[in-house]
C-alpha cells in the first residue's frame, strides 16, 4: 500500500506540474491578454462606424491615449486603454474619413482626415485638428487645396529634434479617372508651428502612377523622421516600394527616389470575405539609444508566396535606405493561408519592434484571427501569437477598411483592430505590456 501511494502521489504530481506549466505558457498563446471594446459614439450608426483605426499613446504619459476611426469618431482614454470615452468631430472642412492621430512630445493631441466642405471640393485637402486636452476641444487648420485636384491617404511623423510635423499623402488629377493624361503624385507639407499652420504642398515624387486607386497609383507615402532630423518618406506604385529622402527638414529632395524591392502581385489584392485589401507600405526608424539607432523598417503585405497566400514582410536599412536587408517573413506560420492588413510600431525606449495583422493560418475558410509578432533584437529573430479569443468571419457587402494600427510606448503596446460579427463591426484593443512578451 505504501508504494501504491507514493506512485499515485507521483501521479498527482505530475500533473499538478503539468497543470502548472500549462498556466505559465499559456500567455504565449495570447488568450493571456485583456481584451477591450472600445465604445461606439451614439452618432456612428451606419454599417462600416469603426473601420480604419488609428491609435496614439502619450510619449510620456503611456496612461493616456487616443484613436480615430471612419467616418469622424474621436476615443480617448486616460488609465491605458482599459475604459474609453467616445466622441464624433465636426469641422468647418467637413470630415471624410483617413483617420490619422498623433500626440507630440509637449503632449498636444491631433486628429488627421480627409475633408468635405460644404464649399469647395470632396477631399480638396488633408485636415489637421489639434487640441490641447485630450477630451478634444479642437482648432482646426489644412493643407492648400489644388483645385479640382483631390488628396487623399495621408500620414504623419514628428521630427523629435526639431517637434516639426511632417504631413504626407497622394494627389489625384481627378480621383477614378480613366483618362491617361490624369495622374497620381505623392505630396509633402510641414508644420513648424504645431500644426497651426502648414507649409505650400510640393511634390516629393517623380515617377507618377494613374488615378484609379489600384496597383498602378502612387499610394501609401507614409513619414519618418531619425534622430539627426533627417526625413523619409516610402510609399509603393507601379514602380515597386520606393523611399525619398530629406536632409534640410523638406526643404530639398532626392531627384529620383530609391527603390526599395517589388511590390509583388501589386498593392491591391483579393482576400475572400474583405470588400477590398492592400498591401500599402509602413515606415518607421529606430530612435532608440540601442545598438540598431537610426534602422529604417519598412513592413508590407504582398503575394510573391501566391495569389492565394498573401504574407507579412519587413526589410531594414542602416545606411539610411541607400541598401536594403533580404526580405524577411514576419507572419512565422507555414500554411498556405492569407495574412493581410499589417501595421508596424517600433518602441523607441528599446528600439523593439511590433507588427499587428489579421491571419488565416488555422482555417480553411475566412474565419479570421489577430496576430501579434515582435522581435527584440532588430528582426534577427521574430516571434508571433494569436491575440483575438476568437475568430471573427467578415462579409464582404460591408465595408471593412483599409488598415489597422499599433502604437508601442515605453513597453506600452496597443494593437487596434475592427472584427466583424453577423455584420456588425466592432473596435477593440489589447492591453500589452512588454514584460509579458519578453519573459
Amino acid at each position: 500500500m505504501e508504494n501504491f501511494g507514493s506512485v499515485k502521489r507521483c501521479k498527482v504530481e505530475r500533473l499538478l506540474l503539468l497543470l502548472l506549466n500549462v498556466i505559465f505558457v499559456f500567455p504565449l498563446f495570447g488568450q493571456d491578454f485583456e481584451l477591450v471594446q472600445i465604445p461606439k459614439p451614439e452618432s456612428a450608426s451606419y454599417p462600416f462606424a469603426q473601420v480604419e483605426p488609428s491609435i496614439a499613446i502619450h510619449p510620456k504619459c503611456p496612461k493616456k491615449m487616443i484613436a480615430g476611426t471612419v467616418m469622424n469618431d474621436y476615443y480617448y482614454s486616460k488609465n491605458g486603454g482599459k475604459t474609453w470615452k467616445s466622441s464624433s468631430l465636426k469641422t468647418k472642412y467637413g470630415v471624410n474619413g483617413d483617420p490619422v492621430v498623433h500626440i507630440d512630445q509637449k503632449g498636444r493631441y491631433y486628429y488627421f482626415h480627409l475633408s468635405n466642405p460644404p464649399s469647395g471640393n470632396w477631399i480638396d485637402r488633408i485636415v489637421c485638428d489639434y487640441s490641447d486636452k485630450i477630451k478634444g476641444v479642437w482648432n482646426t487648420t489644412a493643407t492648400k487645396p489644388d483645385p479640382p485636384k483631390a488628396q487623399d491617404k495621408h500620414w504623419v511623423a514628428e521630427c523629435p529634434k526639431s517637434g516639426n510635423l511632417y504631413l504626407t499623402w497622394t494627389q489625384f488629377d481627378k480621383y477614378e479617372s480613366k483618362a491617361p493624361e490624369d495622374s497620381s503624385r505623392i505630396m509633402f507639407s510641414k508644420s513648424i508651428d504645431r500644426g497651426e499652420t502648414w507649409s505650400e504642398p510640393i511634390v516629393i515624387s517623380s515617377l507618377n502612377g494613374d488615378c484609379l486607386d489600384g496597383d498602378n497609383t502612387v499610394e501609401g507615402a507614409v513619414p519618418a523622421v531619425n534622430n539627426k532630423g533627417e526625413l523619409f518618406v516610402v510609399w509603393t506604385g507601379p514602380h515597386g516600394i520606393r523611399l525619398n529622402v530629406s536632409l534640410d527638414q523638406g526643404e530639398t529632395w532626392l531627384d529620383k527616389e530609391l527603390k526599395i524591392v517589388d511590390h509583388v502581385g501589386g498593392w491591391t489584392f483579393d482576400i475572400p470575405g474583405i470588400s477590398r485589401c492592400n498591401g500599402l507600405p509602413i515606415l518607421k526608424v529606430d530612435n532608440s539609444q540601442g545598438k540598431n539607432n537610426g534602422r529604417l523598417y519598412v513592413n508590407w503585405a504582398d503575394q510573391r508566396n501566391g495569389d492565394e497566400n498573401v504574407d507579412i514582410f519587413c526589410v531594414y536599412s542602416d545606411d539610411n535606405g541607400e541598401s536594403w536587408s533580404d526580405v524577411i517573413k514576419v507572419n512565422q506560420d507555414s500554411s498556405r493561408n492569407h495574412q493581410f492588413f499589417t501595421w508596424m510600431d517600433v518602441d523607441q525606449s528599446n528600439g523593439n519592434l511590433y507588427f499587428v495583422f489579421y491571419d488565416r493560418r488555422h482555417y480553411s475558410d475566412n474565419q479570421t484571427d489577430v496576430y501579434l509578432a515582435y522581435s527584440e533584437n532588430g528582426m534577427k529573430s521574430i516571434n508571433d501569437l494569436k491575440i483575438s479569443k476568437s475568430p471573427f468571419l467578415p462579409n464582404e457587402g460591408i465595408f471593412f477598411g483599409d488598415y489597422i494600427n499599433i502604437a508601442a510606448v515605453k513597453g506600452t503596446i496597443r494593437p487596434i483592430w475592427m472584427r466583424m460579427d453577423e455584420r456588425q463591426v466592432s473596435l477593440w484593443t489589447a492591453l500589452i505590456d512588454e514584460k509579458d512578451l519578453m519573459k
